[in-house]
């Protein structure tokens, strides 16, 4: 249950930061209509009524390669020339 929370939430701030973004554009371009709804002798009819409809525009990615030189920085180790070796003391 915890996880189906967690994904919503998430689901919900990823909208939210789309639309802050200008990266999703939502206008309502026709207004619900709720049905007319009439009682009969055969029971209650409902008749007509229009879901609303949206017009969503979304940006877009490009993604592509280029080619580019990058300079690689070149080591160079010198070693000095009279180093004595480490004293090292294995007794116990």
């Amino acid at each position: 249950m915890r996880a189906v929370i967690l994904v919503l939430v998430v689901a919900i701030i990823a909208i939210i930061a789309a639309i802050a973004s200008g990266f999703l554009d939502i206008n309502q371009t026709r207004e619900a209509q709720a049905p007319s709804i009439s009682r009969t002798e055969n029971g209650i009819q409902a008749k007509g009524g229009q879901a609303p409809a949206f017009d969503v525009e979304t940006g877009s990615v490009k993604v592509g390669t280029t080619q580019s030189n990058v300079p690689v920085p070149q080591l160079q180790i010198q070693r000095p020339q009279n180093e004595a070796a480490p004293v090292t003391n294995n007794a116990q």
